[in-house]
């Protein structure tokens, strides 16, 4: 049966507070502080329990070898001689945030037939750059049934930053719908990181009728808000638009199209005197899960999984509860605590790639259920650091550890094959 699968990046031994992706705010102001990777990775995975819970399809990803001793090799460098912030970024478990792995395109909305799968070259981002090698090789393996094309990454120098600035509107999963791709600009303080050529490039290259197609470019005020990515200001589900009244550089036009495209839509605009673009990135209220619930689930409808850093805003739960009281699309608010995504920049939204597809057709050993979620949280709790200072990174031991931890979780799932 067609679904959507949200696959969740497991948070990876290395997670550390580096500070290193400017423009993200929350990056920002906790660097140098001591990171905790035993509890961010044991938060992801009850993220992931919770959703099964709610009769979600769900998946997962692999971290990525980190320390990435190839990369530093190819800069000339090891480990510990490298300059703090090269030596850093090789240690990014920045893979953790799957909505950044690619951008997906259902297979009803390609003109083959097929699903495809483009893995984001995160070039603007040094301490991302070198994420695609190994997640090209999770996507080939976990969609290597003829159902799916998994594509090479949009070259240099036209920035991808993957599903976080992609969104779907249809239906129902399983139907035909319009992608809509969002771009930014360069000329604010903060670099715009996704191109308007990488998106085109996927257009291209994934088969889409231009008909289905929307390009919307995202606001300079929201970039420079600290919205690098448009997850963090707007996201989609179904019929369902939801979007900060800031989110886009011309609202107007970009809904009109909407409307021209996919009549159905159901456009929720969040207004900036309720929620300042200042406390809906703060709370991460965009970066939701905005699910549909399955028949058999809590009640039906759609639902908010957001991070609890949203109830905890005034202004933002004041206006959510407003909202689920009126008896619209969004009926449910589920806050989950992932509170070390959370301060190294990532929500809930930011941990989950969206893969429309029949779960038959996906290699099983990517497939959670509650019996490999036990076995996943109970090698986190042997084997992460329970902390990590930014001045361990220099520790021949902190590299073991984590190296160590990651063999012990791919043998857990039978996934040695991805052993770099």
């Amino acid at each position: 049966m067609v679904q959507e699968i949200n696959f969740d990046g497991i948070i990876g031994p290395s997670h550390n507070y580096a500070g290193l992706s400017l423009g993200n705010i929350a990056s920002s102001t906790h660097a140098g502080q001591a990171s905790y990777p035993r509890e961010a990775a044991l938060q992801g995975i009850a993220k992931m329990r919770h959703n099964i819970n709610l009769g979600l399809a769900q998946g997962f990803f692999m971290p990525l070898d980190r320390p990435n001793i190839d990369w530093l090799a190819a800069l000339g460098t090891r480990t510990n001689d490298a300059e703090p912030h090269i030596r850093a970024a090789a240690y990014s478990a920045s893979s953790m945030w799957a909505a950044n792995a690619a951008t997906i395109s259902p297979a009803p909305d390609s003109m083959d037939g097929k699903c495809h799968i483009t893995p984001a070259n995160l070039q603007t981002m040094p301490h991302r750059s070198h994420e695609w090698p190994g997640t090209l090789a999770q996507l080939q393996l976990a969609f290597a049934a003829d159902h799916f094309t998994v594509h090479a990454p949009v070259p240099p120098p036209f920035g991808d930053e993957g599903a976080a600035n992609h969104m779907r509107l249809c239906s129902s999963h399983d139907s035909a719908g319009v992608e809509i791709f969002v771009y930014g600009k360069t000329g604010g303080p903060f670099p715009a990181r996704q191109h308007v050529e990488a998106s085109k490039a996927i257009v291209r290259k994934h088969n889409l009728p231009d008909n289905r197609v929307i390009f919307a470019e995202q606001s300079q005020q929201a970039i420079a808000a600290g919205a690098f990515h448009n997850d963090v200001v707007a996201v989609a589900n179904e019929r369902v638009l939801f979007a900060h009244e800031q989110a886009f550089a011309d609202r107007k036009i970009f809904y009109a199209e909407v409307k021209q495209k996919f009549p159905q839509a159901e456009i929720i605009t969040v207004p900036a005197d309720k929620v300042s673009l200042t406390d809906a990135i703060k709370s991460y209220l965009f970066n939701a899960q905005l699910v549909s619930l399955p028949d058999n689930g809590p009640d039906g409808g759609m639902a908010l999984i957001l991070p609890t850093e949203a109830k905890e805003t005034e202004a933002v739960w004041s206006y959510l509860t407003k909202l689920i009281a009126g008896n619209g699309a969004i009926q449910k608010l589920y806050p989950v605590d992932v509170r070390q995504s959370m301060a190294n920049g990532g929500g809930p939204a930011c941990l989950r790639l969206r893969v429309v597809t029949d779960p038959e057709l996906v290699d099983p050993r990517f497939i959670a259920t509650p019996e490999k979620l036990d076995n996943i949280a109970g090698v986190v709790k042997k084997y992460w650091p329970e902390t990590i200072s930014p001045d361990a990174l220099t520790d021949d031991s902190l590299r073991e550890t984590v190296q160590n931890a990651r063999m012990k979780l791919l043998q857990a799932c039978s996934l040695m094959e991805l052993d770099a």
